[in-house]
């Protein structure tokens, strides 16, 4: 009996036909191991793991092989986006024992989940074997398996970081991190590191971007530009359809694992829109925009969410929907247009990539380009996107993650404000965003105020909301509120921080699983940033914009001591720290609290777009009606004779109201 066919996570639905027995993660699935005295079978992996699909075909689909599973273990299917936690536990076990780690991840545990064999991808007759061999050590030398498992668990147990007390954030600190950034700058290709597979920066460059605000440093600002600029001129951007590809999988940027996750585009829009609002760079703003315009055309759910993947096979074959030939070129445009795309998009007969086909890259420098130029790129890629359509297309996993939307909806906004102040319309990327946040709020917070991590056309699944879920909801209800002034998002925002608080930090740790969670063999609490932000730093960033909101100083002293404790990765190891570096960044700079009075937003007009301009990263900005109800930065702000006002406020000392836009230019700049 498979249990799978009704989950929320299209992984699992994914092999609700195999001959295995499969059981979603539950403590129902380690009860049955204990009833029939077998060892467990842990599969980890996600709809968008090419190996994944492999290992599913050659072993999951093989009759044989099912049976072999079915007669001598209890099998766990388990969605890594689903369930992080019991990922990030296997995860360390596997690295621990193995060395490496990746997807699909294959673990052997005890009816208790301890963990004594891991791996990753076994090719069938490996894996046929491999069955054998632990069955038999199971039944004929189960006291070494435990005893294994006792210490890979004593192994992985998350260690203390930084003291009890934690190391204060200091601006040396924060200048040790950027310049080890900058040392580890590919000065040829961008980056950081030489060689590939080359995943996209976005943390570290969110954090260097704030870093250049707070001090002018321009060695740090063009490590951002450089690398901006290569991904965006690479194969890893979508030069047709925009948005990114998970990563490049060689050192220049060109050839992509073709899945699209969502996190990365939030993420990497927030890093182009906060380059263009910092450079006025055109290519950044385009691309800033055409990666909005691909999260809402391709991403966005009916009920006002966004997805969560595109697959990197169509079909079972890699770019089987993205790579062009000089013939297709000329077959989708013409013979003059078919030209034309091939000179800009370095599109060559003997091609970059498999069997004489091209991954499409940006050749040609077409942003400063005349306009006729221009007009005929973009002439070429709608013509070109639309002939893409006709061809196969990659499947989508289509569950929302709590999280993940969360980035999107912040990144959309940030997006919003951004193209307004410098003079482009962003269309209705705020209703958007507050459309996405609400679809948050009512459907995946409970009545009891907890949160649900995944949804799936409407159905809101079982894993409950992970640290990561809470920060990174917060931090985006604590934004639409800035974008609507409705009381109500800084609320929400507040009640999801103290959960957080409350269940989640224990004598000054910081956990990604809350105290009343399913147990596992460990508590997971890992500090560090990924292809996502930490649940530690997803949680200070949203502490720090809840104080600088609410006015509440114990929200800013609970982020400093949570940066604290990740104080010696930031400044040792800022690849993997760059969403705390970035909350750092906005911990030093105050943050920068912003409230312009105004009876009516347009006569404030002017204000808002240089408060958005030239505030520093991690400010907050709030416009609207001198002591609006459910608006504190509006609290005691009235209007300076009868005029918009603008109150800028840095850790509890304000500067005299401004009226004028220069002035508020030159208090946000001094």
């Amino acid at each position: 009996m498979n249990r799978l066919g009704s989950s929320t996570s299209p992984y699992l639905r994914q092999h609700a036909a195999n001959p295995v027995d499969w059981w979603p993660w539950s403590d129902a699935a380690l009860a049955e191991a204990r009833d029939r005295d077998v060892p467990v079978l842990i599969s980890v992996g996600y709809a968008a793991c090419h190996w994944c699909h492999v290992m599913a075909h050659e072993s999951f689909e093989d009759p044989v092989i099912g049976a072999k599973i079915n007669a001598n273990f209890v099998a766990i299917k388990v969605d890594r986006e689903e369930h992080p936690d019991v990922d990030a536990v296997y995860m360390a076990a596997t690295q621990a024992m193995t060395g490496q780690g990746g997807w699909p991840m294959t673990v052997f545990a005890t009816p208790d989940g301890e963990p004594f064999l891991c791996g990753t991808y076994f090719p069938r007759d490996n894996f046929d074997r491999l069955l054998d061999a632990v069955g038999e050590a199971w039944r004929d030398q189960r006291d070494a398996v435990l005893r294994q498992g006792a210490a890979v668990v004593e192994a992985i147990a998350p260690q203390r970081l930084g003291g009890s007390g934690g190391t204060p954030i200091t601006p040396d600190l924060l200048a040790q991190a950027a310049q080890r950034l900058v040392a580890a700058h590919d000065v040829a290709y961008g980056g950081f590191g030489e060689g590939g597979p080359k995943f996209p920066p976005h943390l570290a460059l969110l954090f260097l971007l704030r870093h250049y605000k707070r001090t002018g440093d321009k060695d740090v600002l063009e490590v951002v530009q450089h690398t901006a600029e290569a991904m965006a001129r690479g194969g890893i951007y979508d030069q047709v359809g925009g948005g990114f590809h998970r990563y490049a999988v060689d050192g220049h940027w060109v050839v992509p694992h073709f899945e699209k996750m969502l996190y990365d585009n939030a993420l990497l829009l927030r890093v182009y829109t906060d380059l263009w609002r910092l450079t006025g760079d055109a290519l950044a703003g385009r691309v800033a925009r055409e990666t909005y315009e691909c999260l809402v055309r391709d991403f966005s759910t009916p009920e006002g969410g966004f997805r969560s993947a595109y697959d990197a096979d169509t079909e079972g074959v890699e770019g089987l929907t993205y790579v062009w030939t000089p013939d297709q070129l000329v077959e989708a445009l013409g013979e003059e247009d078919g030209r034309f795309a091939a000179d800009v998009f370095g599109v060559t007969a003997a091609g970059n990539f498999e069997h004489g086909a091209t991954v499409l890259t940006l050749a040609r420098d077409v942003d400063d380009a005349d306009q006729a130029v221009r007009d005929r790129w973009r002439q070429v890629k709608a013509k070109l996107f639309t002939a893409r359509q006709d061809r196969p297309q990659p499947a989508i996993d289509g569950k929302v993650v709590a999280a993940w939307n969360a980035l999107t909806i912040t990144a959309i906004g940030e997006y919003a404000r951004v193209a307004e102040a410098l003079g482009e319309d962003p269309g209705d990327a705020a209703d958007r965003a507050e459309r996405a946040a609400t679809l948050l709020a009512e459907r995946h917070v409970d009545a009891d105020g907890r949160l649900r991590r995944v949804s799936l056309d409407g159905i809101v699944g079982e894993p409950a909301g992970v640290l990561e879920d809470y920060g990174c909801v917060a931090e985006a209800f604590a934004l639409i509120h800035q974008l609507t002034g409705a009381a109500v998002w800084l609320e929400r925002a507040g009640a999801l921080v103290d959960t957080a608080l409350a269940k989640f930090v224990e004598d000054g740790r910081v956990f990604d699983t809350a105290v009343d969670a399913q147990r596992l063999v460990t508590r997971p609490a890992d500090p560090t940033d990924n292809a996502t932000p930490s649940g530690a730093s997803a949680l200070a960033s949203a502490l720090l914009a809840y104080h600088a909101l609410s006015g509440e100083p114990s929200y800013r002293d609970r982020a400093a001591e949570i940066l604290g404790q990740v104080a010696e990765v930031i400044a040792k190891h800022p690849r993997f720290a760059g969403y705390s570096a970035a909350a750092a960044e906005a911990l030093l700079s105050g943050p920068v609290e912003i409230a312009i009075a105004t009876p009516d937003a347009g006569q404030a007009a002017e204000l808002t777009r240089v408060a958005v301009r030239d505030a520093p990263g991690g400010a907050v900005l709030v416009v609207g009606e001198p002591d609006r109800p459910g608006v504190p930065l509006l609290d005691g702000r009235p209007l300076i004779e009868g005029r918009p006002a603008a109150y800028v406020c840095r850790g509890f000392v304000c500067d005299r109201p401004v009226t004028d836009p220069v002035g508020l230019s030159t208090v946000l700049t001094a």
